[in-house]
């Protein structure tokens, strides 16, 4: 090894030509190899570099949509039940909207609810249909007549009804101004039914 060295020191760098041959071919490998590599980077690394950062950047994309899923895979069962649980909701809400058959009798159950709650009935006029999106309103115009706890009694009625029924542009006033005992209730009540999918086109 000591023997190799002292050769390697007593080599003159700028006479390669009298290096004893395994040096030569060795020196001769080097600069064989160090061509090829800048060959190489040249041609083939240098112009693909674009297409590698590109790729580096499609993979670092494909990662984050790759953890977005896994986390959303990750709470499907939360999402599942929360689902069914939204359905379950949706149909208890739409078992409340009545049918077609079903409207003339809430009808008559809402103007019984004014005359059970000991008020006169002055106006009850069911208005024109208006359909939305998959559910249709079913305006009536009311004029009611009685005392403030018959009307209580009356909007009570209304809230406990099966079927949902609301309250609309309600205004109340004294029938007559110098007495305050009978008081006069406009309202517009409306249900809601729910449409049928040839009714909803």
């Amino acid at each position: 090894m000591s023997n190799f060295l002292e050769q390697m020191r007593e080599l003159d760098p700028n006479d390669p030509g009298r290096w004893p041959l395994p040096f030569r071919l060795g020196a001769t490998a080097v600069i064989f190899l160090v061509a090829v590599a800048l060959l190489g980077y040249m041609l083939a690394w240098k112009p693909k570099k674009p297409d590698l950062d590109a790729a580096k950047a499609e993979e670092q994309q494909l990662l984050g949509t790759l953890e977005q899923k896994a986390r959303k895979a990750a709470n499907l069962d939360a999402y599942k039940a929360q689902l069914a649980e939204i359905e379950q909701s949706f149909g208890a809400m739409l078992r409340k909207l009545p049918n077609k058959t079903e409207v003339p009798s809430l009808l008559t159950d809402i103007s019984q609810q004014g005359s059970g709650a000991g008020l006169d009935q002055k106006l009850f006029q069911p208005s024109a249909q208006v359909n939305k999106d998959f559910y249709a309103e079913l305006p009536i115009k009311m004029r009611l007549t009685g005392s403030f706890h018959a009307i209580g009694a009356f909007v009570s009625g209304i809230a406990a009804l099966p079927r949902i029924v609301t309250l609309h542009d309600v205004q109340i006033k004294p029938v007559d101004t110098s007495s305050t005992d009978q008081l006069q209730l406009d309202v517009t009540a409306k249900t809601y039914r729910y449409l049928d999918e040839e009714e909803q086109t």
